[in-house]
């Protein structure tokens, strides 16, 4: 028999959040730094350019992993891992060695298949569901396109929000999900699937490494109870295929717990665009109320004949297209044409803006991505000592955005050199991920091993 309920973390409560719906609320205190809860992944994806790096089971970094016997394109860190993920692993073995090159379908669909074999065969509530089934996903507002946490209680409604070109991409990955996973998988009826791609992209998370790269996907039931907040209170990190939510600001007992469904570095107008887009919500936190930061995110030159306000908003439209031009442009151009859409527009930009402004932080910080991946590390360190002391500023406290911009310093300190400038970025790294990762990491361990290896 299907078991309704299962014990909740201990000083936590499912509740009705007003004006929110369902929400997640502390029973205690909980200091800076302390884990709330954990949550093992209901299911999840690692994703294809990590093969062989990390294992596709439980997702550690390790050398030496050992092959699938079949596809030889799934590496695991142990028979008992290898054993342990074949339930999923075997819905995509021998579609990969029958595909081969051809076998391409994307993480959404990957992971929607594995949602829809788990449901088969562990019908009963998991470990990962003791505040909030999978199959309480459909009351909740489906909203498309994000990868990282859930939207607010709402109704199935929101389906009808979705614009057309949307439709068709659910379209076109229920397509993918037929040709691909036939063999193995029973399918529900065309409606009831764009209703799970909708939740699975709304309730889905990004799973990111220590320099917030990708790894993989993952759906994580508990931690989508979180409402959001500009202003949050609490951080998810992983450790593996486990995610783990911990404070960040002191918690009183009677508190909502909070995280962030998007980028906090933007200002107030851009971050609701984004949350209506995507959750059909705008946030009503403090700080979208008061805007404190907006005039320093979106800070001007100071000069002796200064813009007008028509002036600076014909940039911010400019920079705003910019930045999605090269979203755009990421799937085709070369890194040289990248790099010179970043320092054109940087060039445009700067006219009006200061090095500060948001606008030449999102700019510089894809220069730095292109540099990186060309192996240019004297141009990435300039660009990253440019961004590190503005993002200090603008994003909150144990921020990972910060704590990665200083581990990606220190690495190129380190890869030139400059021991004593490593040395000194890779410990503000630390401390920042001592909050948010826990001492206990791995990725901690592994940034203190750099350093005395150094």
């Amino acid at each position: 028999m299907r078991s309704e309920a299962m014990p909740q973390p201990g000083g936590l409560e499912r509740f009705a959040s007003p004006g929110k719906g369902r929400g997640l609320r502390a029973l205690r205190r909980y200091a800076v730094g302390e884990l709330l809860f954990s949550c093992p992944a209901y299911t999840a994806v690692l994703t294809v350019s990590e093969r062989g790096s990390h294992c596709d089971g439980c997702f550690a970094r390790k050398e030496g992993l050992s092959k699938c016997g079949r596809c030889k394109q799934a590496f695991y860190c142990d028979v008992e891992c290898q054993k342990e993920d074949w339930p999923m692993h075997k819905l995509e073995c021998s579609a990969m060695c029958t595909f081969g090159q051809n076998w391409n379908p994307s993480e959404t669909v990957r992971l929607t298949a594995r949602i829809l074999a788990k449901q088969k065969i562990h019908p009963e509530r998991t470990q990962s569901e003791k505040l909030l089934a999978v199959k309480e996903f459909e009351s909740l507002a489906v909203s498309p396109w994000s990868s990282r946490s859930p939207c607010s209680d709402s109704s199935l409604g929101n389906l009808e929000k979705l614009d057309n070109e949307k439709r068709e991409l659910i379209q076109n990955d229920i397509a993918a999900l037929h040709h691909f996973y036939s063999k193995h998988l029973e399918y529900p009826d065309n409606a009831a699937l764009v209703v799970l791609f909708a939740q699975v992209n709304c309730n889905g998370f990004t799973i990111e490494d220590e320099e917030l790269s990708h790894l993989g996907s993952a759906v994580f039931p508990d931690v989508a109870l979180m409402n959001h907040s500009c202003c949050p209170n609490v951080i998810v990190t992983y450790k593996g295929t486990l995610a783990e939510v911990r404070a960040v600001k002191e918690i009183e007992p009677g508190e909502e717990v909070f995280t962030s469904y998007i980028d906090l570095l933007y200002p107030t107008e851009d971050r609701n665009d984004r949350l209506r887009d995507s959750y059909f919500f705008t946030c009503d936190c403090r700080e979208c109320t008061m805007k404190e930061k907006d005039k320093e995110k979106l800070k001007i030159h100071k000069l002796n004949d200064p813009p007008s306000a028509e002036a600076v908003q014909d940039m911010i439209k400019y920079a705003r297209n910019v930045i999605e031009e090269f979203r755009r442009a990421k799937h085709y151009k070369s890194p040289s044409e990248l790099l010179e859409i970043c320092e054109l527009s940087l060039d445009k930009m700067g006219a009006v803006f200061d090095d500060s402004n948001i606008y030449m932080l999102h700019m510089m910080y894809q220069a730095m991505g292109v540099c990186l991946y060309v192996q240019d590390w004297e141009g990435a360190l300039r660009y990253g000592q440019k961004i590190i002391r503005p993002y200090s500023k603008h994003y909150p406290s144990y921020s990972l955005n910060v704590a990665s911009m200083w581990l990606k310093l220190g690495r190129l300190y380190m890869t030139l050199e400059n021991r004593p400038a490593g040395d000194k970025a890779l410990k503000k790294a630390i401390a920042i991920m001592e909050v948010a990762h826990g001492k206990d990491h791995p990725y901690i361990s592994e940034i203190k091993k750099e350093l005395e290896d150094h």
